[in-house]
């Protein structure tokens, strides 16, 4: 059981690097951004350009390679671009995860009121609730 996950773990961390590569990366010598730029505004090019159309073709082969009968590849296809579209969104964050401990001084708030939503005035139109 441990080996299937292993097995499950690289199939993931692949289809994550090949579809990273294929999608978003220049590649050496520009190989890469040079194939896309063929693929231009072809079939190719649009999925060239979609990471999650992308990883479940890179991960049809993974899983027909790892799959033990045809159940298993139906689940596994899936199931390893799932995970690499997991990767790569945990990956692609644009701000810092950071952990707030009970006390802090600057608590973060999701939406904080301002003085024009705290007393709505009887000129405003807007339907601020919804």
């Amino acid at each position: 059981m441990l080996s299937s996950f292993y097995w499950l773990a690289i199939a993931s961390l692949v289809v994550w690097r090949v579809t990273h590569l294929l999608q978003a990366e220049d590649g050496p010598w520009n190989v890469i951004v040079r194939l896309r730029r063929l693929a231009g505004k072809s079939a190719v090019g649009d999925l060239l350009d979609c990471f999650y159309c992308l990883s479940l073709w890179i991960a049809a082969p993974l899983a027909c390679l790892f799959g033990a009968n045809w159940q298993e590849r139906l689940l596994l296809w899936p199931a390893l671009s799932g995970a690499a579209i997991l990767l790569e969104r945990f990956s692609n964050r644009s701000t810092p995860v950071v952990a707030l401990q009970e006390g802090d001084v600057n608590d973060v708030l999701l939406r904080q009121k301002s003085s024009a939503t705290a007393e709505p005035s009887s000129n405003n139109t807007e339907n601020v609730g919804g």
